[in-house]
């Protein structure tokens, strides 16, 4: 196999990090920072599986309420300008390349029954 060919495969075969892994903030279920309330991200059951994600793990810039650099971020609309400079949404769209779910059909799926 081309060595290329396997750098490809190797990074295709790595986990994928979810939001509370990367950032490392401990406000999943369990985690060592729920004093401050569990993200609503690590429980949104709606968006799990999204880009390889659990719950909206990998999808956390379009839920309300979640809380980044010690704030809560409000809505989409409040939060998407800086989620947008995060260096985990970046690394996300970096590793879905094609496959990246736009936040239009997330909040899409956040709505639905």
């Amino acid at each position: 196999m081309h060595e290329n060919g396997q750098e490809q495969n190797r990074e295709h075969d790595m986990k994928k990090l979810n939001c509370w892994e990367f950032k490392k903030c401990g406000r999943e279920p369990g985690g060592a920072r729920t004093d401050l309330g569990v993200c609503p991200s690590s429980i949104e059951k709606k968006l799990h599986g999204t880009h390889g994600g659990i719950n909206a793990g990998r999808a956390c810039w379009v839920v309300a309420g979640t809380m980044c650099g010690g704030t809560v971020q409000g809505t989409f609309a409040k939060k998407c300008e800086n989620c947008e400079k995060c260096d985990f949404y970046k690394k996300v769209v970096e590793e879905e390349d094609k496959q990246f779910l736009l936040s239009f059909f997330l909040l899409k799926k956040l709505k639905e029954e």
